[in-house]
């Protein structure tokens, strides 16, 4: 039976839906509610929301009831903790527990109240499994990791793992706990350099002759065998590719996303790098802040096992700031300027810190500093003129220094990674075109990762500058707006807007377009500079067409990527 909603605009119930691992609130399982309040006191909601719950869960003979909540400018999330074999009960509890509330505070009659409770009790006998929770608390017991999802359960990671069906776990005293490890993990998380970091990663490991894996938003890899395309930078992702058989090493790429529909993948990471935070996607799930984003990103902290290694970005003032006044244990910062306060501070605590000093990566491991390699021995970085790929290589090394990795690995995997199509799809790859001129390709979708871009670009010489880019609908006025500005910093000589029509959630088409232009004209530029395109595609043909000699080229490509690099490499 569903359960039904009131039509409201002061009370919205925005969703509902399980959580399997540790989030933004706690590190339970269980069940979050997302509610949405207008011109209503928000304590009177809340209070409503709770009695409703309590009595619910008391009618449920619900064992050791836990809750708790978080308010948010316009609404609240309110989670309860729920055993694994009961995240959809509880999600039944909480949507029923606020329908039961919004009636009160709304004043309507509640509809088929005893058939709802009926349909949760339900729930609970169906959804039972006595087998996953004693595989839990053993897995737990022998101090291993523990996944599941609807169908399978697995215990371990890659080459340590063993996996079941949901309803054919074995007695658990029948599992060769011997054979069950878990392999070595890192969490990536952040605005931006997630991907190119798991890659970056992923290229250590090789050189440490490891069969390594990587979750992204591109695919799930083991080795040079993609499992899946898409983006999986999420839970799912995370347990297909923690399930190989064959894997030694696992580099995930955590997403904002990911961590707020379901909560974290795992719980036993050995390291995990938060690349930096910038305003992206506010609005969802009640994040809608830079401060609540920057505590969103921070959850990772509660996946990692005991000495786990947090890597921080010293050169992101809002990281900073967060863990001022509650720096956690075995944390490393990294930063490009060695005088760097957060740099100098783990040094003189003998802590560690990664930083670049007269041309060279460096580590410092709270005893004795080690160079690691020259900043132009790392290809992706031109020469260092591309500062971000410095601070993706320097987050890389504390990571890889977490793990257990050589100065000699570390040094072989930065040297051998390059900024192209092979081993960073869509992240600054540079093409060099038959009549001379060059091209940058490049997936930077909001205005942090563009400015990054544009100050690299901005710093290599040109006769003519050319940019073409697009955005998603699903961002405000402003931060389309922001995006064609960062361009607009590079003072391009000619512009083409392209339009991402699979992207359009919910605009109309041209309406990101026409935003973007006006943006273009406030920066400076003119109308005869400013080009239309119906895709990214045909937006980069007419710009290579009439590119020359000495021509440079930014192309920011959020769809059509493939086909963008055939075309490129075709010309």
């Amino acid at each position: 039976m569903d359960i039904p909603h009131p039509d409201s605009e002061s009370l919205i119930l925005d969703g509902c839906r399980r959580l399997t691992g540790p989030s933004l609130v706690w590190s339970d399982t269980g069940a979050i509610l997302d509610v949405l309040v207008r011109d209503m006191d928000m304590e009177r909601v809340l209070d409503c929301c709770y009695r409703q719950v309590d009595a619910l869960l008391t009618q449920l003979h619900w064992r050791q009831p836990k809750l708790t909540h978080r308010r948010f400018e316009n609404g609240f999330n309110l989670l309860l903790a729920a055993p694994i074999d009961q995240l959809y009960s509880a999600v039944m509890v909480l949507e029923t527990a606020w329908y039961f509330c919004a009636c009160e505070l709304l004043q309507v009659a509640v509809e088929s109240q005893e058939q709802l409770i009926q349909d949760i009790f339900d729930e609970i006998q169906s959804e039972k499994n006595d087998s996953l929770v004693e595989l839990q608390h053993a897995a737990s017991e022998h101090g291993v990791d523990f996944l599941v999802d609807d169908d399978i359960v697995s215990i371990g990671h890659g080459e340590g793992s063993s996996s079941y069906n949901v309803a054919q776990i074995p007695p658990v005293e029948q599992i060769d706990w011997q054979s069950i490890h878990d392999i070595p993990v890192a969490m990536i998380t952040g605005t931006n350099g997630k991907s190119t970091s798991v890659r970056l990663l992923d290229g250590i490991a090789r050189a440490a002759n490891q069969i390594s894996g990587v979750t992204s938003t591109d695919f799930v890899r083991v080795g040079d065998e993609i499992l899946e395309q898409g983006d999986f930078s999420g839970p799912g992702g995370a347990r297909l590719l923690l399930r190989d058989p064959r894997l030694q090493v696992a580099f995930l790429e955590v997403a904002r996303g990911g961590i707020l529909r379901r909560g974290l993948p795992l719980r036993r990471a050995r390291a995990a790098l938060v690349t930096n935070v910038a305003n992206d996607h506010l609005g969802q799930y009640g994040v809608n802040t830079l401060a609540a984003l920057t505590e969103t990103k921070f959850a990772v902290r509660k996946a990692l096992a005991d000495q786990g290694v947090l890597v921080v970005n010293a050169d992101d003032s809002g990281m900073v700031e967060f863990l001022r006044d509650a720096p956690p244990p075995n944390l490393c910062w990294f930063s490009l300027d060695k005088n760097n306060p957060q740099i100098r501070q783990q040094i003189e605590h003998q802590e560690r810190c990664c930083f670049c000093d007269d041309g060279d990566i460096v580590f410092f491991d709270g005893r004795e500093v080690e160079r690691i390699c020259a900043v132009n021995d790392i290809p992706m970085t031109p020469n260092g003129a591309a500062l971000h790929n410095i601070r993706n290589a320097l987050g890389a090394v504390g990571v890889a220094s977490a793990m257990g990795y050589s100065q000699a690995q570390m040094a072989a995997g930065l040297g051998h990674f390059n900024s192209d199509e092979r081993d960073n799809p869509g992240r600054f790859n540079q093409f060099e075109l038959a009549n001379s001129a060059r091209v940058i390709v490049d997936f930077a979708h909001n205005a942090h990762s563009v400015a990054a871009v544009a100050d690299t670009v901005g710093r290599m010489p040109a006769r003519q500058k050319w940019a073409l880019f697009g955005s998603a609908g699903d961002r405000s006025d402003d931060e389309i707006a922001a995006i064609a500005h960062g361009v607009c910093a590079l003072e391009p000589d000619h512009v083409v807007i392209a339009e991402v029509e699979v992207y359009l959630r919910g605009r109309e088409p041209g309406e990101v377009s026409t935003i973007m232009k006006q943006a273009c004209l406030e920066s400076g530029l003119t109308e005869n500079q400013i080009v239309f395109a119906q895709s990214p595609l045909v937006g980069v043909e007419f710009a290579v067409s009439r590119m020359q000699a000495c021509d440079l080229g930014l192309f920011l490509v959020l769809d059509q990527r493939d086909e963008v690099i055939d075309f490129l490499k075709s010309r």
